[in-house]
């Protein structure tokens, strides 16, 4: 299972993302089934992958507030192992460039898009996160081989990979939690 966050300023492009995405499909042989998150304000969508990580987010390019190179490179502090796709209707270089460059985005997606070309795309995208998720897994063991890493520090990563912040805890000075303001 694979979970998928799209993040647009337009309900309905966000309504037919879903309604691509929402029915499991077949690429090369592999049958993706998807859980698809929509957010049209991206502060909601980065609150929501504090939570809960994604495997791929496809964010629009221009939204108002903050564009989608802005929420990718927030995202990416988040859940740097996320795959990353960019959505627009606009050719603009430099934004494209900045949105690779900066948000290390895997792909660039234009408005409209043709329903086999994004999930030939989100395919890709998966199979490559996977591949990358299952080289850092190899490198920590043989880290942990090596001496270089110990078997608690390999499965923080582990435990912050699937629930991000998990093991950023503020502990008081007692030994007790302390929570944000925020938080409350």
């Amino acid at each position: 299972m694979y979970r998928i966050m799209l993040v647009d300023d337009e309900e309905n492009i966000l309504n037919a993302l879903r309604r691509v995405l929402v029915s499991d499909f077949d690429h090369e042989g592999q049958n993706y089934q998807l859980t698809v998150e929509t957010f049209s304000l991206p502060k909601d969508a980065l609150k929501r992958a504090e939570e809960i990580a994604f495997d791929l987010v496809i964010s629009d390019f221009r939204m108002p507030v903050m564009n989608g190179v802005e929420f990718l490179k927030a995202f990416r502090k988040i859940q740097p192992n996320s795959s990353r796709m960019i959505l627009s209707g606009y050719t603009d270089l430099d934004g494209l460039l900045g949105a690779i460059n900066e948000a290390q985005i895997y792909r660039f997606i234009n408005k409209p898009w043709n329903d086999f070309d994004l999930k030939s795309a989100i395919a890709q995208a998966l199979t490559y996160r996977g591949l990358i998720m299952e080289n850092e897994r190899l490198a920590d063991l043989v880290r942990v081989q090596q001496g270089q890493l110990s078997k608690q520090e390999m499965a923080l990563k582990q435990l912050e990979a699937e629930s991000p912040g998990i093991t950023k805890v503020n502990w008081g000075p007692d030994g007790s939690v302390m929570l944000d303001e925020e938080d409350m």
